[in-house]
């Protein structure tokens, strides 16, 4: 038996909010403690009933999700889930994510069941695994590590640096990539779980704020240095080796056996077979056990795996089940990540 979470759902659509309701009730662990209709409305319920979790539209009259989000954060930081449709403004949920919100989940819609029952157990999953979230910082925030060298070493152990993350996964990257020196040596690829139509986003967001560039994969992309690449929701990424002897990205739909597509397991595997011991790894903050199979690939062919401290994630799942299969060899704390990743350089 685990405690009962305590959840606030806020949104403007009576349709949703029962949707929510309903589907959060199929846990007994979980209980709906109040429902507000607006931003003004759901700041004065978290006071009241202080609830552990709240679900957060953004779309709302009077004080939108954002306005609250920000007012809430800076009052007494809350775990807040944003529920968003793919086709809304996909630039409000960035700011949302940048604003301190801990994930984002696919808003239910009158769709067909089986997909409902979808969201519905990726909600309860992500409400029951934010509870206990050490909130990040927003994005915003000042750089709690800003003495890091300016240029990475130019030869070295590295040819490609993976990173798989999932919940506090924006946050994570955002505090970590735009540290990165303009002249980073190798090429980055990224498995970031996320609903489909928003990856292009993020990856654009992310490149704004970093001296390297970033932007989502696409078929055939050349892995090089300077440039990150980020796995498209829905579509697995990982790499091959050209006859040429140029890197190129690869998606596919399979397998499609795997918890998450994108797979951190299935990038973190066909990096173990392309770059071998010349890998390293990142598994930062998230849910569940995706990574832990591909570390495993990357640790048997000689390669490194760092993951995040249990003390700055905001999900400890994801790098707690590579640290306990005794796959890890270094755990570092957020703040100290990019100094750690050009020390293994």
């Amino acid at each position: 038996m685990g405690d009962i979470v305590r959840v606030l759902i806020v949104d403007d659509s009576a349709y949703v909010r029962k949707a929510v309701r309903q589907m959060l009730s199929r846990s007994p662990f979980i209980e709906v403690v109040g429902v507000a209709r607006d931003g003004e409305e759901a700041l004065e319920l978290v006071e009241q009933l202080r609830p552990d979790v709240v679900t957060l539209d953004l779309h709302m009259p009077r004080c939108d999700g954002l306005d609250f989000l920000k007012q809430q954060m800076a009052r007494r930081p809350v775990p807040v889930i944003v529920l968003s449709a793919a086709s809304e403004s996909g630039e409000l949920v960035m700011q949302a994510l940048d604003a301190g919100a801990v994930d984002v989940v696919q808003k239910p819609t009158a769709l067909a069941n089986d997909k409902v029952f979808e969201v519905a157990d990726t909600l309860i999953a992500t409400v029951k695994a934010v509870t206990a979230a050490r909130l990040p910082a927003p994005t915003n925030a000042p750089h709690l590590s800003s003495a890091l060298p300016l240029a990475a070493p130019k030869a070295g152990k590295t040819d490609v640096l993976v990173i798989g993350v999932s919940t506090g996964g924006p946050q994570a990257l955002k505090r970590i990539i735009p540290q990165l020196p303009a002249d980073f040596p190798v090429p980055i690829a990224m498995v970031l779980h996320m609903p489909v139509g928003y990856t292009e986003l993020f990856a654009r967001s992310l490149g704004e704020a970093s001296q390297i560039a970033v932007a989502e994969a696409q078929e055939g992309d050349v892995f090089r240095p300077g440039l990150a690449l980020l796995a498209p929701a829905g579509y697995h990424l990982s790499c091959s080796r050209r006859p040429d002897g140029a890197v190129i990205a690869r998606l596919s739909l399979r397998p499609l056996d795997t918890a998450h597509r994108p797979a951190v397991d299935v990038l973190f595997r066909s990096a173990a077979e392309v770059y071998g011991d010349r890998t390293l790894a990142l598994v930062l903050t998230g849910m569940g056990s995706d990574g832990a199979q591909g570390a495993a690939w990357i640790k048997a062919q000689g390669g490194r795996v760092f993951t995040e401290a249990e003390e700055t994630c905001v999900v400890y799942g994801m790098p707690r089940s590579v640290a306990e299969a005794g796959l890890s060899d270094r755990v570092v704390p957020l703040n100290r990540m990019t100094e750690a990743i050009l020390g293994a350089l």
